[in-house]
């Protein structure tokens, strides 16, 4: 019989990389942002980090709720994302709200800027994650929201449900 073959690298143990970890672990998710804006286009990103930020960041004290991107001078700046102070940063710790520098290339930026111009458009960060052990953000070219279609899409959810609901009592009840 032929033998199987690993895809994925060989260490010590004789697991396979991919079996230890998963390729992304999410640190954090802006869930108001999927609430509160329609998201129209939304992109990878790396982020500029200090390492107390992301010894913060892996062990989960980071907040994206009121966070937002801007361009300026040709270059995306990350405003509002508070990364916890790491416990034993001593001296060398970092601000919590600074702005933090995103890694994009010359024409993604070019195109985030002049969306991020129209009307009623701006930059959000939805989530932040490791991806071959780089952060990652995820940015994302938002319109807001107004009230009656935050009430449409809490009506739609809350219909999905009940009819996901009833038709799992139905098939439920048939054994």
């Amino acid at each position: 019989m032929a033998e199987k073959k690993s895809t994925g690298k060989q260490n010590g143990t004789g697991k396979t990389a991919t079996a230890e970890r998963p390729a992304e672990r999410v640190f954090a998710t802006n869930r108001k942002a999927f609430h509160d804006y329609e998201i129209l286009e939304s992109l990878e990103s790396g982020i500029e980090l200090t390492g107390t930020e992301i010894k913060s960041i892996r062990a989960g004290k980071v907040n994206l709720r009121e966070s937002y991107a801007r361009v300026q001078n040709g270059e995306i700046w990350l405003y509002n994302m508070h990364i916890s102070p790491y416990d034993q940063g001593n001296i060398w710790n970092h601000e919590p709200l600074r702005p933090r520098r995103l890694l994009l290339h010359r024409s993604e930026i070019g195109k985030l800027a002049q969306k991020s111009k129209e009307q009623g458009l701006t930059l959000v960060p939805l989530r932040m994650y490791a991806k071959k052990g780089h952060a990652k953000l995820e940015l994302a070219v938002v319109r807001g929201k107004r009230q009656y279609d935050k009430r449409a899409a809490i009506a739609d959810r809350e219909s999905k449900r009940d009819l996901d609901r009833i038709v799992k009592e139905a098939y439920a009840g048939g054994r």
